[in-house]
């Protein structure tokens, strides 16, 4: 008997979510022995054998060529940020903070959208966006004592990873998926390499740590095409309700392993931006 489509991007759903966990808990467990530059490094170039592995299999080598490189470049250089300030954030503040943060990215590439790839802001865009600033502000309650670095990383982590998908949608009408995806390890690659080694010592992993490091890379690829996968097969308003799992889930995995409380105000504010972006979704499927 065959499965549903829907059924199936349920199933490529629950395994984003065991992908997306396992690299939260395999980048605090290597963050006490390796910096984020180093962890990015191994990350990417672990990435780029993988890539090449499954290119070459695919037989979609030949498509790893690009008339951008500018737009690679710039792209990569926000996710790297990105990344980078999200394994900080990690290492830092519980667990279910950083990804309440993290569910803001898509109110910020309704902010960038019109500038970048000249769409239109409408006014549900407009609604949702002020609504998820809300929930921010409940997430990281400014004003009742000094905000964490680690929750300012959290914020401008989903900021970078909102300037990454834009202009991953942007370089989608040009390349093929094997293109980015090879851009996004090398450069990224090269990138951690730079800053890892700006200050003379880069630290090697070690045999504890180098299957977490491994964990980090092979769950990072399989994190997003799993997402993607899911959202070739059902809608953004099914599949996004499903990514929103990930906040309990981490919730209880931070309780679990790591002792964290269970902050109220952390699941309002997530709920309150999980809201914003389902309204605007919603909206944008019946336009």
């Amino acid at each position: 008997m065959s499965l549903s489509p829907i059924f199936r991007a349920c199933l490529w759903m629950v395994g984003a979510i065991v992908a997306f966990t396992a690299m939260a808990v395999s980048g605090r467990a290597v963050s006490l022995d390796l910096d984020t530059f180093e962890i990015m490094l191994y990350r990417s170039a672990i990435g780029v054998v993988l890539v090449i592995a499954v290119a070459g299999m695919a037989g979609t080598l030949p498509q790893i060529r690009t008339r951008k490189p500018m737009a690679h470049l710039v792209r990569n250089v926000c996710h790297f940020t990105g990344q980078n300030l999200w394994f900080y954030a990690i290492a830092t503040i519980p667990l279910a903070q950083v990804f309440a943060l993290e569910f803001t990215s898509p109110l910020w590439v309704m902010v960038m959208a019109p500038v970048i790839l000249n769409e239109r802001l409408t006014r549900s865009q407009a609604i949702a966006g002020a609504l998820g600033f809300v929930g921010i502000l409940i997430v990281t309650r400014p004003g009742t004592e000094t905000i964490e670095i680690g929750l300012v990383a959290a914020a401008l982590a989903a900021i970078g990873f909102a300037g990454s998908a834009v202009l991953t949608r942007k370089l989608t009408r040009t390349e093929t998926i094997t293109c980015i995806l090879f851009y996004l390890t090398t450069m990224q690659a090269a990138l951690g390499l730079i800053c890892a080694g700006f200050d003379g010592d880069i630290a090697l992993p070690t045999a504890g740590n180098l299957p977490f490091v491994v964990v980090i890379a092979v769950a990072g690829l399989v994190a997003h095409y799993c997402l993607t996968t899911a959202l070739s097969l059902a809608p953004a308003s099914i599949v996004m309700p499903i990514d929103f799992i990930r906040l309990p889930v981490i919730a209880i995995v931070g309780v679990l392993l790591y002792a964290e409380p269970l902050d109220p105000y952390v699941l309002l504010g997530a709920g309150l931006i999980f809201a914003a972006n389902y309204y605007n979704i919603r909206r944008s499927a019946r336009a």
